[in-house]
């Protein structure tokens, strides 16, 4: 058999209009349903909002936790597309503070995240893995960038500043300007002339 003879595996059907505007939808639904009900909103009350059936819903996404990732997927890619944006801000340190800002904003959306969802972060094989990846590479560039022009601490490490931030969101769910505040209160320090 010569290699024009080899049989070929058939080419990847590209996925329909229809099905990636459902999607699409549906994501959009979810997000308006959790944002507004915490992370245990009705799932057939995203089908509704969607303006598709309950079982269009499943197809996409056959459980709750792989709709919260498809959704949490698309928050990280927002983040690190923002961490892109700042990098060429003028002032490292306050680009920073910004990024810090909309992460902590992002991660506060959805009330009642389970952990099960977040311990998939840290999961190489998790399909919400690349994204947090991406997200979290984006944050360490503004925060070398910030160190280098010498805006935070040479000895602070990135892990610390993102666990840090993460801590007051969950501090202040629901809250943005106390977050705000604590954000704020954690960069400049307890004591006099602190930054």
């Amino acid at each position: 058999m010569t290699t024009d003879d080899t049989p070929r595996a058939p080419a990847a059907r590209p996925e329909r209009a229809d099905v990636r505007r459902n999607r699409a939808r549906l994501l959009a639904a979810a997000r308006e349903m959790f944002l507004r009900d915490g992370a245990d909103a009705s799932l057939e009350g995203v089908a509704r909002l969607a303006g598709v059936g309950i079982g269009t819903l499943y197809r996409h996404f056959p459980t709750r936790q792989d709709l919260l990732e498809a959704m949490l997927a698309g928050v990280y890619d927002d983040l690190a597309a923002r961490a892109r944006d700042l990098l060429t801000a003028p002032e490292p340190g306050e680009a920073l503070m910004t990024w810090l800002r909309a992460f902590i904003a992002q991660v506060t959306a959805f009330r009642g995240m389970p952990a099960s969802v977040m311990v998939t972060l840290k999961d190489e094989r998790s399909e919400l893995f690349p994204a947090c990846h991406a997200m979290r590479t984006g944050g360490e560039e503004l925060f070398a960038r910030a160190q280098k022009a010498g805006e935070v601490p040479a000895g602070a490490e990135f892990n610390d500043v993102l666990r840090l931030a993460n801590a007051i969101a969950m501090a202040t769910e629901d809250d943005a300007a106390t977050a705000n505040r604590l954000l704020a209160l954690a960069a400049a320090g307890l004591h006099p002339g602190g930054r």
